[in-house]
């Protein structure tokens, strides 16, 4: 799933999304990059019956269920995997937002973006922490 393999994005999945919740969100990131936080993925609108997301999901807008993938910190739709300095280590931090609407934003929004329009729409969130050496 990183850039020494075959760069395509994880399988994950949850459940239990809280009463109330329309769209999830997801948002991927790297907070031990050199020049500040880098962004390795945005995934919007995904729908609150959903469970999961497969391995490999295609860089495509939109998605077959109608979800949405914003633009990473390479400045590209979808996935772009873990890719740190050589010697050093990077926490990658998968964070799903359990939001009470559909943000309303076209395909390729920004993180920010993606931020803003969630304003008072969170009803919960959770993490996963992975790290990759290189």
């Amino acid at each position: 799933y990183t850039c020494d393999g075959v760069d395509v994005s994880p399988p994950l999945s949850w459940s239990n999304p809280p009463e109330g919740t329309e769209t999830l969100a997801l948002i991927m990131d790297d907070p031990d990059a050199p020049m500040g936080t880098w962004v390795h993925w945005v995934v919007y609108d995904i729908p609150a019956d959903r469970g999961s997301l497969p391995e490999g999901v295609p860089a495509d807008e939109p998605l077959s269920d109608g979800s949405l993938q914003g633009k990473n910190g390479w400045q590209r739709h979808g996935y772009g995997g873990p890719c740190p300095p050589s010697g050093s280590s990077h926490r990658y931090v998968f964070t799903l937002y359990a939001l009470d609407t559909e943000l309303g934003l076209e395909a390729g929004a920004t993180k920010g973006s993606v931020l803003d329009a969630m304003d008072g729409h969170v009803l919960a969130q959770g993490e996963l922490i992975g790290t990759y050496t290189r």
